[in-house]
């Protein structure tokens, strides 16, 4: 048969629709985190009902992945003792500014409004670190100073 007669569908033309990427790693999650996971299920739940058929398919892979993150996050309370760990907030200098950080999940990760996934490299430098401790990064020795650990 020639393929000139071949009937092609519609579907063949799109663009395929990936599932959104998991972080490897354990999932930890703050306090917080666990209820931002909550209400954005919450939301994209309340979206399905009245979304057309192609929305209704993001709106269903992205609460695949939310609720995915769900059923695997572990509730993780920040360290005692300043010593810094997940969920520790931070004050460092850092290139001689003085930043305040928090160190959080994947998730709830917004490095403009200060808050860092515990998998970036910065906060994996900081991690263990005391105030007064004086940290190497970015191939510098003495590249961060910790202030102090809230």
């Amino acid at each position: 048969m020639s393929v000139a007669f071949r009937r092609e569908s519609d579907e063949e033309h799109k663009e395929p629709r990936f599932e959104l990427p998991i972080p490897a790693g354990p999932n930890l999650v703050t306090a917080r985190g666990r209820a931002l996971i909550d209400e954005r299920i919450a939301e994209l739940e309340a979206g399905l009902s009245d979304a057309d058929a192609e929305a209704s398919e993001a709106i269903r892979r992205d609460l695949r992945y939310w609720k995915t993150r769900r059923a695997t996050a572990l509730p993780t309370a920040a360290p005692t003792g300043g010593t810094i760990g997940f969920g520790s907030v931070v004050q460092i200098k850092m290139n001689g500014k003085p930043r305040r950080i928090a160190i959080v999940g994947d998730d709830e990760a917004d490095p403009k409004a200060g808050s860092i996934a515990f998998t970036a490299p910065l906060a994996r430098a900081l991690l263990g670190a005391e105030a007064g401790d004086i940290l190497p990064f970015g191939g510098r020795e003495h590249a961060i100073e910790v202030v102090a650990v809230g």
